[in-house]
């Protein structure tokens, strides 16, 4: 039996060699047409497959039905590219501006980011005016951190994580890649706990929770399964009458906005205090900054030249005002709940949907009514999170990213429809503890790719040896002739575009090109150990984060990107000297 890792290491070689035959092609102005491309590739996989033993005929078996099975659901729509980059030439327009401004209305507009702003002052003790300071500023960091994550999608035609190949490597970005199904799924399964609470509330429990969370979840699975042209769509759309709805809560639950400021915080300790103030400012940034490992996903179809500054300002704003508007909101029922015993007893037996219930229950039909197209935001999160995760699964391995996108949306929707169902009624456990350790990763990604791009990328890319080798062309540059110049204009404008950005984005997949990732990894296990002393969780306080109060004060994201972001210049350097990639 070949070795998994030979396997993976051979099919890549295959792919560089491929790849350059058929930039010499380019070079050279030999005119290949497509059935040429097909007929040889077509050749390979029949050679490859002559040779392959019993147990890879197996899993080729597998891939080739699923391959046949999405040419014809590619009839209907179904998006079938998987990770692959996509080409300058099959990008879109700065029309999709509009798509991705409604993607993040609804998407960040919605019941996933306000639920944890009511855990300021039902758990962590904190007054309406505490929650808000500590909630707000947390949850603009985090914007900040996704948006620049963001302008990596443009200019590469890659998913967030494929980018993050040209940090941590072949084989390290397995593991980035599992964060950030760990942490969309995660947020799928608190989604739709949610969606079950609230039709179990409106119901009076006539529609168990398991029902309604298997209601969210099917809802979500059949959008997320088609691909990214129609979740654009369909995101732009839901993002209206959620908005809306939202503004009626707004109204609906005003008559009781007197008692926000009833709650009496003075007996607890002010170290406390300040402790759960930290903890709950963390748990906040992890709300936006988790957008962090996806946001590229939705700008692959925007034009390779798109300003950079214009995809920051449009995810910066697109998830600070969504999730500003509702964040308020969810800061003002939950300071009610503290203090009015009715909210309080529905969000004891409901959870959130109970409170949100209490807010449209004057209203009755119609309050009713609204709770279900709140439920309309939840499917869309989910929409986007089974629709990212499905890309990260396929980086886990050459097989996995043969097998088609659509497949794994079905195993993420498996996966967490059962975490659902079997954790919801630990609701605000999940969201508590488990939640906030998707900020630490991403804080550590953020610092190694600003890092990357402003230090390296800008003053050491003559050490890139691997990615920006030394060409004929560039000793003979002054020898090419007039007629070569003019029939290689698009070449010029590609070579442009490319030095702008400072990658080699046509090697995403070349093994022998891309970093090894050994100063990523080791930064990046350092920011671990920032995280370890300064987490504050059920399971574990560290020995920093003990000094803040008697619960602790959650500081490690802070830690942690203190920590990687210290030690990565100087290990960067050392592995950019020995290796040139």
């Amino acid at each position: 039996m070949i070795p998994k890792e030979n396997n993976e290491k051979e099919s890549h070689l295959e792919y560089t060699q491929e790849k350059q035959s058929i930039l010499y092609d380019v070079e050279s102005h030999r005119e290949i047409t497509p059935v040429t491309i097909v007929d040889s590739v077509i050749q390979e996989e029949q050679e490859q497959e002559q040779e392959q033993t019993p147990g890879n005929r197996f899993h080729s078996g597998i891939v080739d039905k699923l391959t046949y099975l999405s040419k014809r659901l590619d009839n209907i729509g179904v998006e079938s590219t998987g990770i692959d980059r996509i080409p300058p030439y099959e990008r879109g327009s700065s029309k999709l501006f509009l798509h991705v401004a409604g993607l993040w209305l609804s998407a960040t507009g919605g019941l996933s980011s306000m639920s944890s702003f009511l855990l300021g002052p039902l758990l962590f003790e904190l007054n309406f005016n505490q929650s808000l300071v500590s909630g707000l500023i947390g949850m603009a960091i985090g914007c900040v951190i996704a948006a620049y994550c963001s302008t990596m999608g443009p200019q590469s035609g890659c998913r967030q994580m494929v980018t993050a190949r040209y940090l941590f490597g072949w084989w390290s970005v397995k593991l980035i890649a599992l964060a950030a199904i760990i942490g969309v799924l995660g947020w799928s399964v608190v989604n739709s706990v949610v969606g079950g609470e609230m039709l179990a509330a409106i119901s009076n429990d006539k529609v168990p929770v398991w029902v309604g969370i298997l209601i969210v979840t099917l809802c979500s699975f059949f959008v997320a399964v088609f691909g990214i042209k129609q979740v654009l769509k369909v995101e732009t759309y839901l993002a209206v009458p959620v908005l809306t709805t939202f503004l009626l809560l707004y109204i609906s639950s005003s008559d009781k906005y007197d008692l926000i400021h009833a709650i009496d915080n003075s007996t607890v300790p002010k170290d406390t205090i300040k402790g759960n103030w930290l903890s709950f400012f963390s748990l906040c940034y992890s709300i936006t900054s988790t957008w962090g490992s996806i946001t590229a996903d939705y700008y692959i179809l925007f034009p390779e030249d798109t300003a950079q500054y214009k995809v920051f300002l449009l995810t910066l704003f697109g998830t600070l005002v969504p999730t500003l508007f509702v964040g308020v909101l969810g800061v003002l029922l939950a300071a009610v709940a503290v203090t009015y015993q009715p909210w309080n007893d529905e969000y004891t037996a409901h959870g959130m949907g109970g409170l949100l219930w209490s807010g449209f229950a004057r209203w009755n039909g119609f309050g009713k009514f609204c709770v279900v197209i709140l439920i309309l935001s939840l499917v869309s999160n989910n929409i986007i999170n089974t629709y990212s995760a499905a890309f990260s699964i396929q980086l886990s391995s050459v097989y996995c990213s043969k097998i088609p996108r659509w497949f794994w949306c079905i195993v993420c929707t498996i996966i967490y429809l059962v975490c659902a169902l079997v954790g919801r009624n630990h609701f605000s456990t999940i969201l508590g503890n488990f939640l906030p350790m998707i900020g630490y990763w991403i804080s550590m990604y953020f610092i190694l790719l600003f890092e990357e791009n402003v230090i390296f990328r800008r003053y050491f890319l003559h050490m890139y040896t691997k990615e920006f080798p030394k060409t004929q062309d560039d000793d003979d540059n002054d020898t090419i002739g007039t007629r070569r110049r003019a029939t290689n204009l698009h070449l010029l404008k590609r070579k442009h575009i490319a030095a702008h950005h400072r990658y080699n984005w046509d090697e995403w997949q070349n093994y022998d090109v891309l970093t090894h990732g050994y100063a990523a990894t080791f930064a990046f296990l350092c920011g671990v150990a920032g995280v370890v002393v300064g987490m504050a969780q059920v399971y574990w306080i560290g020995p920093i984060a003990r000094r803040f109060g008697e619960f602790g004060g959650d500081i490690a994201m802070w830690l942690s990107m203190g920590f990687s972001g210290v030690v990565y210049p100087w290990v960067r350097y050392l592995e950019l000297k020995k290796f040139g990639r």
